[in-house]
């Protein structure tokens, strides 16, 4: 396994886990793990072992998004031309935006189990997830309002999808600071956990469920709900009878409908 400098990456059981590992500097996002996680999620992309994707957060928090030092470092790079800090500034949003884009366009599911706080980029990286989970203490914030900006890397775009539109643009015009509570009650997150512990256990378990299906239909489900996020319900149709005129010749209905038969749990090829 590659060793990462902003991430620990574990396969075990066909779930990879992939854990923010910046605990010290409270797992904010530094200039490696932008790189880090695209080819984290290339190799995910390219092992057919990996079944379903955990994302977590090494300590107390699960991330307080984009680290503060990077972001100097860019503003130093501005010179006294509009124009081309214009260019450059356009260039580093839109290198930011692919890293969240690998996770979003990833094939196997990803689930994001969230503790202590989730804030600013941390929010744009779990909107670009498959289902989010909490534990109690959880902390929840748009922070980018309150360093004079708009978000940029994916929260303004993904979450109306997940909490609608009236919802987002309260927590994004003020920035407020919200809990798991809340989260789970405007559908943030799927559940709110007692503490760490137990949410990792509960996603894990949830992951496992979801990596003894067949690794076939999860990626046909997963692709045919991401297509309707911009297509209308006759798009979709087409669409997945196209898919399914190919993937229904797949050993692996063969296997489910022999497991249900026998009442004994399927096996399916990675």
């Amino acid at each position: 396994m590659t060793q990462y400098t902003a991430f620990s990456v574990e396969l075990a059981d066909n779930i990879a886990h992939v854990q923010i590992n910046r605990p010290e500097k409270i797992n904010s996002m530094n200039a490696a793990f932008w790189s880090e996680i695209v080819e984290i999620f290339q190799w995910i992309d390219d092992t057919d072992e990996v079944r379903v994707v955990v994302l977590s957060g090494n300590g107390k928090h699960f991330s307080s998004g984009i680290d503060l030092m990077m972001l100097a470092g860019v503003a130093n790079e501005l010179g006294k031309d509009v124009g081309r800090n214009a260019r450059l500034l356009r260039r580093k949003i839109l290198t930011l935006q692919a890293s969240f884009n690998a996770v979003d366009n990833c094939r196997k599911p990803v689930l994001a189990a969230i503790q202590g706080y989730c804030l600013g980029g941390a929010i744009d990286l779990i909107a670009a997830c498959d289902m989010r989970y909490a534990a109690e203490d959880a902390q929840f914030s748009i922070k980018e309002i309150d360093i004079g900006m708009a978000a940029d890397v994916g929260t303004l775009q993904r979450l109306p999808r997940i909490i609608g539109d009236g919802m987002l643009r309260e927590l994004a015009y003020t920035g407020r600071t919200f809990g798991a509570d809340e989260a789970r009650s405007i559908g943030l997150v799927n559940r709110v956990y007692g503490d760490k512990e137990l949410l990792l256990d509960g996603v894990m378990d949830i992951a496992r469920d979801i990596a003894s299906k067949s690794p076939i239909a999860v990626t046909g489900t997963k692709e045919m709900i991401s297509y309707m996020r911009d297509h209308r319900i006759d798009d979709g149709l087409e669409y997945v009878a196209t898919w399914n005129a190919a993937m229904l010749q797949s050993t692996d209905l063969r296997v489910a409908m022999a497991a249900h038969m026998s009442k004994q749990k399927p096996e399916f090829l990675d």
